[in-house]
């Protein structure tokens, strides 16, 4: 979004353009409502901006929920922006440690600084890019103890502030042949600069928002690594520099559950390798946030399985298990991966409706299932990976 198209959003006009529009269903036929606005005799460039804006609030709803209603984004705004239940808890390790002043350097359009205001900490929110700072006032309007400027995070004056919280950009330009905004693991590609990351973070008490895929070696040995899982959705690696370190723990798993918290913690930065041992009766998926860790062997340890295959991240054993870390399968079979045999097998058991994974082998599932052709009434999981070294195609039951 450009200044002209959110000077036209918060327009009287553009404000009644979003309020006659709603909230459009996903499935909605838009060219119908294009042709219906522009009859009324809205602009074009406004209908197509408030159209955009309206999109984005509804996929906006799985991050901020009821808030998204009320909230400006941009597209590159929103695709970094936190989920309010993970910046809550960025907000709640700066208030149990009795930090009440921060600064929140490359805010984008306001997520971390609104969970932060919610729980009275006084913020300034700096932003550089113009249009996104002005997004972010405008999300931010109800709080007194919010203040947002648009300038270069490298150039503010820091010392008044007990906190800093970062969130450095980390996407390139949308890919020319595919339009997707690319993620960005090279350090050397922030913005700001990774090395000005750490000269504030050593400075004083800091949260450091990063992509979950960044690389073990490039965490700071200072630093307290945690990798947050959403219900399943790896969302971010957190580093947290001074006193918001927590004391003996180098690297975490964190998962959030509509049902509760979890957590596996070590003191080491060093990965325990799980034991490696039989394929047993039941095979376990564990979280993301568990395996980007590299915490695999200590979950492992604490509820006694063993891997299958160097390097491949199922855990089995011959105990039925349930743990909110991990996604259970009980074994069926256990085939050689040969497509001929494979296909004939789908056709003797009448199976047409097929889920296949994979894990440390060379295939695309989609392409997989086009060359089976399974056909039939009858459903199965296939889990296409290595044992002892060798590819197999594992057939499974979901727990």
């Amino acid at each position: 979004m450009d200044r002209t198209g959110f000077l036209s959003l918060i327009s009287p006009e553009g404000q009644a353009l979003l309020a006659e529009v709603g909230d459009i269903d996903s499935k909605a036929d838009m060219v119908k409502i294009v042709s219906k606005l522009r009859g009324k005799g809205h602009p074009a460039e406004l209908v197509a901006t408030v159209l955009t804006q309206v999109k984005l609030r509804r996929r906006a709803k799985a991050k901020f929920g009821e808030f998204a209603e009320r909230m400006f984004f941009t597209e590159e705004g929103l695709e970094q922006a936190s989920r309010l239940k993970v910046a809550a808890i960025h907000a709640g390790r700066f208030r149990s440690n009795g930090i009440t002043k921060i600064a929140d350097l490359g805010c984008g359009i306001g997520a971390e600084t609104l969970a932060f205001a919610s729980l009275d900490i006084e913020v300034t929110a700096i932003e550089l890019d113009e249009v996104t700072a002005a997004i972010a006032t405008y999300n931010l309007a109800g709080f007194d103890n919010v203040t947002v400027e648009q300038g270069d995070v490298t150039k503010a004056n820091l010392e008044m502030y007990q906190g800093l919280f970062l969130d450095p950009a980390r996407r390139d330009l949308k890919d020319s042949k595919t339009n997707i905004n690319k993620r960005k693991y090279d350090i050397n590609d922030f913005s700001p600069s990774f090395d000005f990351v750490l000269e504030v973070a050593r400075a004083k008490p800091t949260i450091v928002k990063l992509g979950p895929g960044m690389d073990h070696k490039d965490i700071p040995d200072d630093a307290e690594a945690v990798w947050v899982s959403d219900d399943g959705d790896l969302v971010e690696l957190t580093l947290y520099f001074g006193s918001l370190r927590r004391e003996n723990i180098k690297r975490a798993a964190l998962l959030l559950t509509p049902t509760g918290t979890h957590e596996i913690t070590s003191e080491s930065s060093e990965r325990l390798d799980a034991p490696i041992g039989d394929l047993g009766n039941y095979l376990y998926e564990p979280d993301a946030a568990v395996i980007r860790s590299h915490l695999v062997g200590d979950l492992a340890e604490q509820l006694g399985l063993n891997i299958f295959s160097n390097e491949i991240a199922y855990l089995s054993g011959d105990k039925k298990l349930s743990s909110p870390w991990l996604k259970g399968y009980e074994l069926l079979e256990n085939l050689v991966f040969d497509r001929k045999k494979l296909k004939a097998y789908l056709r003797e058991k009448n199976i047409g409706t097929l889920e296949i994974k994979k894990r440390g082998a060379d295939i695309t599932p989609e392409q997989l299932r086009r060359e089976l052709d399974p056909k039939g009434s009858e459903s199965a999981t296939l889990i296409v990976t290595r044992v002892d070294g060798a590819h197999r195609v594992l057939v499974v039951k979901p727990l």
